[in-house]
């Protein structure tokens, strides 16, 4: 193998890029649980900026060794701050209970939820990545988790097919609605507020308005695996 000397841009004999094959390599779900805001930006920072291999739960133990082959890093232990392996799960909306309000559609990283304003949504199963992004935006709480791949986890729950469909749907998704990302923040700033009373108050500036958004999202996030670990 031989390499550039320049980290930005090593390449291999193929002439993929360092970047390129470490993106190749993630699972594609954009759950942000690596701390980044989609997969292709914690590809950016294993090169760029020295983050960890250790911090994708998709990919699982199997996405470290991937990545460590890559890199040449020595693999470690999946680190339990950005969250465990799991089974793949899929998001199901409880159409009795939705409300229409379309939060859930514009979290969605890839498009797989189909509805409009003020009419009943569902989830296309094969568009789902499990990102579980839907979930601490819905504001009446209507959307569940279901595992759909039984004890299968990490890459064994989880095909390169699958991978490279759910980055093509978000490369298509992130093209058609920039600003998504940004009214996001704006809609998790507001159930921030809705719930401030839950956790510790703090000075009004802008980075403990972000991480009490974040939170907020945590806690969401945390309600929604603790009953799914109760129905398994």
């Amino acid at each position: 193998m031989h390499y550039e000397t320049d980290n930005s841009r090593v390449t291999s004999r193929t002439g993929n890029t360092l970047f390129e094959r470490i993106h190749a390599a993630l699972p594609q779900t954009q759950c942000t649980r690596c701390g980044y805001p989609d997969c292709a930006a914690y590809a950016r920072a294993l090169v760029a900026d020295n983050a960890a291999i250790n911090q994708c739960p998709p990919g699982g133990a199997e996405g470290v060794q991937r990545l460590a082959a890559i890199t040449g890093l020595p693999a470690l232990s999946l680190n339990p701050a950005n969250g465990s392996e799991g089974p793949r799960m899929l998001a199901v909306i409880d159409e009795a209970w939705c409300i229409g309000c379309t939060l859930c559609i514009k979290a969605c990283p890839t498009d797989a939820i189909l509805g409009s304003h003020k009419m009943m949504h569902t989830v296309i199963d094969a568009y789902c990545t499990g990102c579980e992004l839907c979930v601490p935006v819905c504001p009446v709480d209507c959307i569940s988790l279901k595992n759909v791949t039984g004890t299968r986890t990490g890459w064994r729950a989880w095909s390169r097919q699958q991978a490279d469909a759910a980055r093509r749907r978000y490369e298509f998704h992130s093209h058609q609605h920039p600003v998504d990302a940004m009214e996001n923040t704006k809609i998790s700033d507001k159930k921030a507020d809705s719930q401030r009373s839950k956790i510790p108050a703090k000075p009004e500036t802008t980075t403990n308005a972000a991480g009490l958004r974040h939170a907020v999202i945590e806690a969401a996030l945390t309600r929604a695996r603790e009953q799914r670990e109760k129905k398994t």
